[in-house]
């Protein structure tokens, strides 16, 4: 599951790319969460498939507990457009690891949807084809190409009319999706190896920096995660100790909150 090139440009969504191993034979002794991402502009980028295919080498997942059936909201604000984007392709990988091809097939036409949204929907078009075109197939490394190609595609557009902070809010909203799932997996059967996987602190600090550089979006969910995020810091921040099993649950309930806020219209 994913992730590419420069986090000021095309950023950190949870979800990347990357083959997904799910069949090697032992669990590793110790998950270190630096074998599992890749460095950019001094930020460890945590890659999903590789993250997902540790859980399941740790025991196992059922995905099909944690794909969404909720499609949000339809909004008019872009930055709430962008949030819910980054939500929805992160969905995508999760349906993909669940091989739930009606949901892969529905999403990739709310991506399409999403993109139109923020005025980057022509980018998106041949990608939420070729989406359709392979889950019929049932072509899963397939599927998780094109979402690949989609979160760049439309963080390129992004990028290219200036938008970079519209882009890094797509990125935000994937890494809270996936972060949600992620600690609702290990929350359900935690080891210390599974807890390791949280170990992001550098890329907390980053979201902080860039969401407090957003003044003009006067929003306030975007206050609220902002508040959500400088709370989740010190729990996942422990040097070299493990995240405790109360720590994910808390991390948990603030990403599954700020999850529900995302793609539900709110007073």
């Amino acid at each position: 599951m994913i992730l590419f090139v420069r986090i000021s440009k095309l950023s950190i969504a949870l979800l990347a790319s990357g083959a997904l191993c799910l069949n090697a034979a032992e669990a590793p002794k110790r998950v270190d969460i630096k074998q599992l991402s890749k460095k950019v502009d001094d930020v460890v980028v945590p890659l999903p498939n590789e993250v997902f295919g540790a859980l399941n080498k740790l025991g196992g997942v059922n995905w099909h507990e944690y794909v969404r059936n909720d499609k949000g909201s339809n909004f008019t604000e872009r930055p709430r457009i962008a949030l819910l984007l980054g939500a929805v392709i992160a969905d995508g990988f999760i349906a993909v690891q669940a091989e739930d091809a009606p949901t892969v097939k529905e999403i990739g036409q709310r991506v399409l949807n999403l993109a139109k949204g923020i005025g980057v929907g022509n980018s998106i078009t041949p990608h939420a084809k070729a989406i359709t075109e392979a889950a019929d197939k049932r072509n899963w490394v397939g599927v998780r190409q094109e979402l690949d190609r989609t979160q760049n595609s439309v963080q390129q557009a992004m990028n290219e009319v200036h938008d970079e902070k519209l882009s890094q809010l797509v990125s935000l909203g994937g890494w809270l999706r996936g972060t949600e799932v992620l600690t609702a997996v290990v929350n359900k059967r935690y080891s210390e190896e599974g807890s390791e996987l949280l170990h992001q602190p550098d890329l907390l600090v980053y979201f902080e920096n860039k969401l407090q550089a957003m003044p003009e979006f006067n929003l306030k969910l975007l206050n609220d995660i902002h508040t959500a995020l400088i709370e989740v810091k010190p729990l996942i921040d422990v040097g070299d100790a493990h995240i405790s099993a109360a720590s994910v649950k808390k991390i948990n309930d603030i990403t599954t909150r700020l999850g529900d806020a995302i793609i539900k219209k709110t007073p």
